[in-house]
């Protein structure tokens, strides 16, 4: 049996949407030590899938994608088949990279459980993954903060390509991420956020629309304030940073969220942007996971401020406070 454990991750947004310039996407994001996904496999005869994690609505819906993803695993690894146990999975679709984290870690264990090479990046296009963003499949291998090179932009089609017909975009940019630095995450009981086929065309109406003064915008912001700030270990400059990359990228989503922000997302980011333990805040992904930067010394403080902040916004929702890691996901026997 070989388990494979996955950290979630933070999405705080694309350096480029605009056909106008030369490269499309190049994603920014980072791998926190909790929550986290898990996931057990066996060699068998074929494809079954086993969770350990309590029966939900959200549970039968996880055991489906594992279920899809083991069975692309076996037929990339060319193998008879996987008895697969989830023992764990990020709340889907909730800013926290629950898709790739799930997909990868499936992969993995399928992969070791047969004694062979996972290859995630090569392999995560087959499993759908890392078509735009190549953050899940980054810090999955190796944690920390990460910048992505993106796509060229030549290659953007109206359709989305079949899987396995794109490859995971390269990292530009990795660092570690500092000891005492710690992590408000704020879930609002809310919809999740867009996927599949609602995320693609989101996406697609976004990036034929984009203002490219934008990207000029967030192009400065990564690379006088952004990539600086954490290879200095600076958390306030930092947060105020990716807060702002965030606020940007809300221009280019505006029509299709409703906002900068999702609704209540936006109301919870201003409660928490006005006290001063968070460093900056901001929405991870699609959300509605909301997250704020702070560091060991106000993590009380701003961890109150995030349950002052649902409150402001009149919902309810889960608030933790968590580390970074920097490690990619743990395999043991």
């Amino acid at each position: 049996m070989v388990r494979v454990s996955a950290g979630a991750r933070l999405h705080f947004g694309f350096c480029n949407l605009s056909l106008s310039h030369e490269r499309l996407y190049g994603a920014l994001g980072l791998t926190l030590a909790e929550p986290r996904t898990s996931v057990e496999a066996v060699p068998a005869d074929a494809v079954s899938v086993t969770m350990g994690m309590g029966a939900s609505r959200e549970a039968d819906a996880v055991r489906a994608d594992v279920r899809e993803y083991a069975a692309v695993a076996v037929d990339l690894l060319d193998v008879a088949g996987a008895s697969v146990t989830v023992r764990a999975a990020l709340p889907r679709h909730a800013g926290l990279g629950s898709g790739t984290q799930l997909a990868a870690a499936t992969l993995a264990a399928v992969a070791r459980a047969h004694d062979r090479e996972p290859r995630v990046r090569d392999r995560a296009p087959a499993l759908g993954r890392g078509g735009r963003s190549g953050v899940g499949v980054a810090v999955f291998e190796s944690g920390g903060f990460v910048l992505d090179a993106g796509h060229p932009t030549a290659r953007f089609t109206t359709d989305r390509p079949p899987d396995g017909e794109w490859t995971v975009p390269p990292v530009a940019a990795r660092h570690r991420i500092p000891a005492d630095w710690r992590f408000l995450l704020v879930r609002p009981d809310s919809d999740p956020g867009r996927s599949g086929d609602a995320e693609d065309a989101a996406m697609r109406a976004a990036v034929e629309r984009a203002d490219p003064g934008v990207a000029d915008r967030v192009a400065g912001v990564v690379t006088r304030r952004v990539l600086p700030a954490v290879a200095a270990g600076r958390a306030e400059a930092f947060g105020a940073a990716v807060a702002t990359v965030g606020r940007l990228n809300g221009a280019w989503y505006a029509d299709a969220q409703g906002g900068v922000y999702r609704p209540p997302v936006g109301d919870v980011v201003a409660s928490l942007s006005s006290s001063t333990a968070v460093f900056g805040a901001g929405q991870s992904s699609w959300g509605p996971t909301v997250y704020a930067v702070t560091d060991a010394d106000r993590a009380d403080a701003a961890r109150a401020a995030g349950e002052r902040a649902l409150a402001a916004a009149d919902v309810d929702g889960d608030v933790s406070m968590v580390r970074a890691a920097n490690e990619g996901a743990r395999t043991s026997d």
